[in-house]
């Protein structure tokens, strides 16, 4: 478990400082891949940890953001069907998927660097 978590945590890290740093150099539309690449990456984590039940304890952070994320999930799908709602979400979440991005992969440092620690390290 450790072992997927710190992999978790730096490629988030990296995926993200990668993608932005493309995004400012070439000025195009490589956010948009980077907003799918992060966004994946997150969905498979989310994915890994769920089915392991790894910090997803009721009340947790991670359990918060798993049913945020399966809200706007089901809004999105609804949105297909009311696209006046659709076009709402996208504009919402064209701000606030960079955020969740980085809350995330906060949320992962947080488990493996705080959480993680054995006792004694955190008597220090």
């Amino acid at each position: 478990m450790k072992s997927f978590k710190k992999w978790d945590c730096w490629i988030s890290s990296l995926l993200i400082t990668g993608f932005t740093i493309a995004s400012l150099l070439r000025m195009d539309f490589t956010f948009i891949i980077g907003y799918f690449a992060v966004g994946g990456w997150h969905v498979i984590s989310m994915i890994v940890h769920a089915t392991n039940k790894w910090f997803t304890e009721k009340g947790s952070g991670r359990n918060k953001y798993n049913w945020t994320v399966f809200c706007l999930f089901v809004l999105t799908a609804l949105g297909f069907a009311i696209p006046p709602l659709l076009m709402m979400i996208l504009y919402v979440m064209l701000f606030a998927a960079p955020l969740m991005a980085i809350f995330y992969t906060w949320l992962c440092w947080h488990e493996v660097y705080v959480k993680m620690q054995r006792p004694i390290a955190l008597l220090k």
